[in-house]
């Protein structure tokens, strides 16, 4: 009797519904800004242009609205906002189903990846807008 309780108190908590809700990131998902970027409140860091996660630390958190201007290789395009240009990388499956051209208009969300001598985003979602 005693190992069902103790079975039952473990896995509990992976078929609550708060826990399967948390974890889904896929098509239709629309994470809060919170599960974006984590912490939102006063002294949170969030770049919202080029320009800024130009100069982000690595792993900050981005929201980028602009244009996917070409393909360089792969899942690696060429973003642009009106503050400039940066790399990011994009796996196809985070792509929305929608085709997008050079100039659709999209939303990324991601993080900064900070190497030694380059800075890109590593995205992981796109969202389409009108």
């Amino acid at each position: 009797m005693k190992n069902r309780t103790l079975l039952a108190l473990l896995i509990a908590p992976l078929f609550s519904t708060a826990a399967l809700a948390a974890g889904y990131t896929g098509p239709g998902a629309t994470p809060s800004a919170a599960a974006v970027s984590g912490y939102t409140g006063p002294g949170a860091v969030q770049a919202n242009r080029v320009a800024a996660a130009l100069e982000a630390a690595d792993d900050t958190p981005v929201v980028l609205e602009g244009r996917l201007l070409r393909q360089i290789r792969g899942e690696h395009y060429e973003f642009a906002d009106d503050s400039g240009t940066i790399e990011v990388e994009i796996d196809h499956e985070d792509m929305p189903a929608q085709p997008i051209d050079q100039n659709s208009r999209v939303r990324l969300y991601g993080e900064v990846d900070r190497d030694l001598t380059s800075r890109s985003i590593d995205v992981d979602r796109v969202e389409l807008l009108p």
